[in-house]
């Protein structure tokens, strides 16, 4: 799916997402990252194997959700995403030193030389909704 330039701009600006993934028994696991994107793509850096990454390699149905700033007819605004990921191996120093300059400040190296290659996230998006200018699309 395509993204729109308000559903781009929110999702580069800095905001934290809460990606939610399935684990083995069905029921959610919810972790907090930083997100970024690759064209269309939303992607995630990650040092190590986390338990979120092991959820997606076995079941790649994913939800990403934000709150995006500002105000829609007196609701805080907020995005939210459904889709699938994949995980690859390598380049998360690069893509975490990358966001580092939004998440905290230009100038930060967040994984420093010699950090393990770790893992990408990349999610298509299939769905987006929730309230603000992307509105249900």
């Amino acid at each position: 799916m395509r993204l729109n330039e308000n559903v781009r701009q929110a999702l580069t600006a800095g905001h934290p997402a809460h990606l939610v993934t399935l684990n083995e028994d069905g029921s959610p696991h919810v972790s907090v990252v930083w997100v970024g994107l690759d064209g269309d793509d939303i992607v995630c850096g990650h040092k190590t194997l986390h338990q979120k990454l092991k959820n997606i390699q076995r079941d790649a149905r994913v939800a990403l959700s934000m709150e995006t700033g500002g105000k829609t007819k007196g609701l805080d605004n907020y995005l939210v995403i459904n889709g699938r990921a994949s995980i690859t191996e390598g380049g998360a120093p690069e893509l975490l030193n990358r966001l580092a300059q939004i998440y905290i400040a230009p100038g930060t190296t967040y994984a420093p030389s010699g950090t393990p290659p770790g893992y990408i996230t990349r999610i298509t998006a299939e769905r987006i909704h929730g309230t603000g200018p992307w509105g249900e699309e």
